[in-house]
């Protein structure tokens, strides 16, 4: 990308598009190019002016966030980031809105609009993180997701016990991706830290567990681990597993904290996991920025587990993925396409 990096800022407010263009603004590297007050002028403007990345409020009246994901990414291919207060209260349209191809989201402090100052550097990454992204990830996310209700044969003699997976800036889709593939019978427990916002998850597991027959729910302290669930982590705390007084693995938290992420640490969970189950355990990591979920792929390879990255084609942002491939600590590297179905090619 050459010069600076174009914004398009979508708001109803008139205040709210004057602080965020502010703040974009204020940055050497990005520029407002524009601004809209709602999604047709946002798809209109977006169409005709091409920018990097349209940073994007959700309730704006008839023509909302959810009409300008839908109609600017049929006909263009520009990171879409979501910043809107809709998310303290109702994430379903913001899960829609990602599912369509938005490339993330951010919560807009809601008391106060001035307050949105409070985020200006989350505001600022995203928005750099967005114009650098794949913009392939779009494609993937618009692509439909079809639930696999059919049961699979299984050898009496698996090879892994456990499966646990970990992802961050383009995680519920792809995860999403995954699971729908999981047939029902799936006889091993699966693990998942996502990088979300504390609030987010609750509605994140519910949306999941519509999507298949397995059970999906959130991790709760002393809950025994069962093949053919899926337990997620909660957005507060650094979920592991451990042992309980009947020599069973059960869900915990630790207090640790991690220099990579933290609430949750996909490292906490993993190296955790590997620690208990060891060479029975397959490990996956999808598209995310940063190094969490590095340490813990490898501790999982050193004890003779499986370890499986998403491809830099299909991941919104191929950081965690490539960190753990540059480590050389993957046995495999699989399209988000073919991760579901690889997964249980592996079980046995």
């Amino acid at each position: 990308m050459s010069g600076k990096i174009k914004v398009l800022v979508a708001d109803d407010s008139g205040l709210m598009r004057l602080i965020i263009s502010d703040i974009i603004n204020s940055e050497n590297d990005m520029e407002v190019i524009d601004t809209a007050e709602d999604g047709k002028q946002a798809v209109e403007k977006a169409v005709r002016l091409n920018p990097d990345v349209v940073l994007l409020d959700m309730t704006m009246g008839q023509y909302d966030g959810i009409y300008a994901v839908k109609n600017i990414l049929k006909r263009v291919q520009i990171p879409i980031v979501i910043l809107s207060a809709m998310g303290n209260s109702n994430i379903e349209p913001i899960l829609d809105a990602l599912k369509l191809g938005a490339f993330d989201y951010l919560n807009k402090p809601e008391a106060n609009k001035a307050k949105v100052r409070d985020i200006a550097n989350e505001i600022v990454a995203k928005v750099r993180l967005a114009a650098y992204s794949n913009k392939k990830y779009i494609e993937v996310n618009k692509s439909e997701i079809k639930q696999n209700q059919n049961n699979h044969s299984f050898n009496d003699c698996l090879n892994y016990d456990v499966v646990v997976i970990g992802s961050s800036t383009g995680g519920p889709t792809a995860i999403e991706r995954v699971i729908t593939k999981l047939p029902a019978n799936l006889p091993v427990p699966v693990l998942i830290a996502q990088h979300m916002p504390e609030n987010f998850v609750p509605s994140f597991v519910n949306r999941l567990n519509t999507t298949t027959p397995l059970e999906v729910v959130l991790g709760r302290a002393g809950d025994e681990l069962k093949k053919g669930f899926i337990y997620v982590a909660p957005g507060n705390r650094n979920m592991i597993i451990e042992i309980n007084e009947h020599n069973k693995p059960v869900i915990g938290f630790t207090p640790t904290r991690y220099k990579e992420f933290n609430n949750p640490s996909v490292n906490a969970l993993m190296l955790s996991v590997a620690s208990i189950c060891g060479k029975r355990t397959i490990g996956v990591i999808l598209t995310g920025m940063g190094k969490d979920g590095a340490n813990g792929m490898e501790e999982i390879k050193k004890q003779g587990g499986y370890t499986i990255a998403q491809d830099k084609e299909t991941s919104a942002v191929y950081g965690m993925p490539k960190e753990v491939a540059d480590r050389n600590c993957v046995n495999s590297v699989v399209s988000i396409y073919e991760m579901g179905g690889f997964i249980v090619s592996c079980l046995s």
